[in-house]
C-alpha cells in the first residue's frame, strides 16, 4: 500500500534520525547520572508502593510539573524563523546605525509571526491582527522592531490597552468571547474604525505568515552621524505577494488544520522556498511634523504615500528554521525599547506605553535574565558587561568584575560616542483626551479608493456576521459611527443586518429600542 505523501514537518523526527547515525547517547538524570531502568518505577515488590527515594522518577516529575512558562497575555501562538537582513540601498543620511552601515552588509535575524487575541491552542485562522516582530542582532546590540500586519492600531492612548485587549478575550463570568464585550469598547472609541475596517476585511485572514505585509506601525526617530533627526516608519512588503483566506475557508482550516500558518512556514523553509521581505522607510522632517494636518504620531492613522514615499533600504530573507520550538520561539523575546544608536523612540503615547510594558512582561515570564538566553542575547557585540547581578538562572554572572559604579577597578564605563542628540520638551502636563479628531475621512478614503466592490461586499458581510452577536443598543450605535465613514457602508450593514433578523432602521436606529 502506498504511503501518503509527507511534509517536511511530518518528516522532522524521521529526518532527525537520518542526521543522528550515531549510537544513542547513553540516559542521564538532570544532573548527569545515568539511568539503569526507565521502563519502570522504584517498588517494594511487582506490587508494593513507590519508594521516596526513586531519583529517576522524582527528576522527571519535579521537571515535568514546572515545564511549561507563563503564556504570553497577547500574541500567544505564534511561529518562528531565523536568517538575515541584507542592505540593498544607502539610507545613511538618515540613520547612523550600523545595521545600515554599508550595501550589501548582512545581519542575522530572528521572526515571530503570530495571531493577537486566541490562547496557544487556538486556530491559525481566525479573524485577527497578525503580530510581525524582527529581531536584529547588531554588532551595536539588539534591535527590536515589534509591530503588526496592518500600519495602523485599535487605539492611539496605551492607557486602554489593557481594556482593549480584555475585549478580545473572554467574558471573566462565561468565559466565551463575547460580542457586545468586542463591540461595545469599538463602539465607544470611534478612533477604532480605522482598524476594524483592515480587520474585517480581506486582509483580516491572511494566507499564512509568508503572504502577508508586515509594519513597525509606530513612527520612529532616526539619527543621523551629524546629529541630524527625522521621523520615520517602517513597512516590510512581502516578496511573496498577498494572500489571504476567505471566510468559508478559514473557517474549514480551523477544525482540519488549525496550525496552518505555523505549518506553511515551516514547510517552505524546509523545501528551500524561502520567504523574503523588502524593508523601506517612510521620512518625515521635524518641520514637516511641527505642521501636518493631523498628528504624525497618531498609531490610528497612516502617512499618505503620496506626500511620504516608501525609500527602499534593504530584504529580510527566512532561511532557517528553529531547532526546538521553546527555546527559539516560546523564548524569543522581543522589547521596542531595544533600540541602537540612529534609532530612537518618538512621541507615539502608544510606542511610549510599549518601552515599558514588554520587557516587564518578560521579567514576569522568563526571569530577570532572559536577555541572557541564547536567542535573545547580543551576541554579535563583546560580552554584555554592566553591573546587573544575580536574579533566576544568570548564564553569564560576569565573574570578578566590579557590580557597583563608579568604580576604580576597570569596571565597564559609557561611551560618549553615542549620546543622543537633545530635543525640546514643553507643555502643561496634564491627561490629554483628544478632542474633536478626525477618527474617520482616512477610512472614507480606505472604503471607496481602496478596496474594489467585492471587497466591500466581503467587509460588509463579515462585519453583519460579528454584529449580529452583540445587543441591539451596541449595533445601533456601530452602524452610526460607520455612518460617519460612509453613507453607503451605513445602509448596507442595515440592509444585511435585517436579513439576519434583527431589526434595525436606516443608519442603526434600532426598533428594539
Amino acid at each position: 500500500m502506498a504511503c501518503p505523501v509527507r511534509d517536511p514537518a511530518a518528516e522532522q523526527l524521521n529526518n532527525y534520525r537520518k542526521t543522528h547515525k550515531d549510537e544513542p547517547p547513553v540516559l542521564l538524570t538532570g544532573n548527569g547520572a545515568p539511568i539503569s531502568e526507565k521502563k519502570a518505577s522504584l517498588t517494594v515488590g511487582p506490587r508494593g508502593p513507590m519508594l521516596l527515594q526513586d531519583f529517576v522518577y522524582l527528576d522527571e516529575m519535579s521537571h515535568f510539573a514546572r515545564e511549561r512558562i507563563p503564556e504570553r497575555v497577547v500574541h500567544a501562538k505564534g511561529a518562528g524563523a531565523f536568517g538575515y537582513f541584507e542592505v540593498t540601498h544607502d539610507i545613511t543620511k538618515y540613520s547612523k546605525a550600523k545595521v545600515f552601515s554599508t550595501i550589501g552588509k548582512r545581519t542575522p535575524i530572528a521572526i515571530r509571526c503570530s495571531t493577537v487575541g486566541g490562547e496557544s491552542g487556538s486556530a491559525d485562522t481566525v479573524r485577527d491582527p497578525r503580530g510581525f516582530a524582527v529581531k536584529f542582532y547588531t554588532e551595536e546590540g539588539i534591535w527590536d522592531l515589534v509591530g503588526n500586519n496592518t500600519p495602523i492600531f485599535f487605539i492611539k492612548d496605551p492607557l486602554f490597552f489593557p481594556s482593549f485587549i480584555h475585549t478580545q478575550k473572554r467574558n471573566p463570568a462565561t468565559h466565551l468571547k463575547d460580542a457586545d464585550m468586542f463591540w461595545d469598547f469599538i463602539t465607544l472609541r470611534p478612533e477604532t474604525t480605522h482598524q476594524v475596517m483592515f480587520l474585517f476585511g480581506d486582509r483580516g485572514i491572511p494566507d499564512g505568515y509568508r503572504h502577508m505585509n508586515g509594519y513597525g506601525s509606530h513612527t520612529f526617530k532616526l539619527v543621523n552621524s551629524k546629529n541630524e533627526i527625522v521621523y520615520c516608519k517602517f513597512h516590510y512588503k512581502t516578496n511573496q505577494g498577498i494572500k489571504n483566506i476567505l471566510a468559508e475557508k478559514a473557517a474549514e482550516l480551523s477544525s482540519c488544520d488549525p496550525d496552518y500558518s505555523i505549518r506553511d512556514l515551516y514547510n517552505a523553509i524546509s523545501k528551500g522556498d524561502y520567504p523574503s521581505y523588502t524593508l523601506y522607510i517612510q521620512v518625515m522632517t521635524v518641520e514637516q511634523a511641527k505642521t501636518f494636518r493631523w498628528n504624525p504620531f497618531d498609531l490610528t492613522k497612516i502617512w499618505p504615500h503620496k506626500e511620504f514615499p516608501l525609500i527602499p533600504v534593504g530584504k529580510l530573507v527566512l532561511d532557517r528554521n528553529p531547532e526546538n520550538y521553546f527555546a527559539d520561539v516560546e523564548q524569543l523575546a522581543f522589547d521596542p525599547a531595544h533600540m541602537v544608536p540612529g534609532i530612537e523612540p518618538s512621541p507615539d503615547k502608544m510606542l511610549q506605553g510599549r518601552l515599558f510594558a514588554y520587557g516587564d512582561t518578560h521579567r514576569h515570564r522568563l526571569g530577570p535574565n532572559h536577555l541572557q538566553l541564547a536567542v535573545n542575547c547580543p551576541y554579535k557585540t563583546i560580552s554584555a558587561m554592566n553591573y546587573q547581578r544575580d536574579g533566576f538562572m544568570p548564564v553569564s554572572n560576569q565573574g570578578g568584575a566590579p557590580n557597583y559604579y563608579p568604580n576604580s577597578f576597570n569596571g565597564p564605563k559609557e561611551c560618549p560616542a553615542v549620546r543622543p542628540p537633545s530635543f525640546p520638551a514643553n507643555g502643561e502636563v496634564d491627561r490629554y483626551d483628544p478632542k474633536d479628531e478626525d477618527d474617520f475621512g482616512q477610512v472614507t478614503t480606505f472604503w471607496k479608493k481602496v478596496l474594489d466592490e467585492p471587497a466591500r461586499e466581503r467587509l460588509v458581510k463579515n462585519m453583519v456576521g460579528s454584529l449580529l452577536g452583540a445587543s441591539p443598543f451596541i449595533v445601533e450605535r456601530a452602524v452610526r459611527n460607520f455612518a460617519q465613514v460612509d453613507v453607503d457602508l451605513a445602509q448596507r450593514l442595515t440592509e444585511g443586518l435585517r436579513k439576519g433578523g434583527m431589526t434595525i432602521n436606516a443608519l442603526g436606529r434600532s426598533a428594539n429600542l
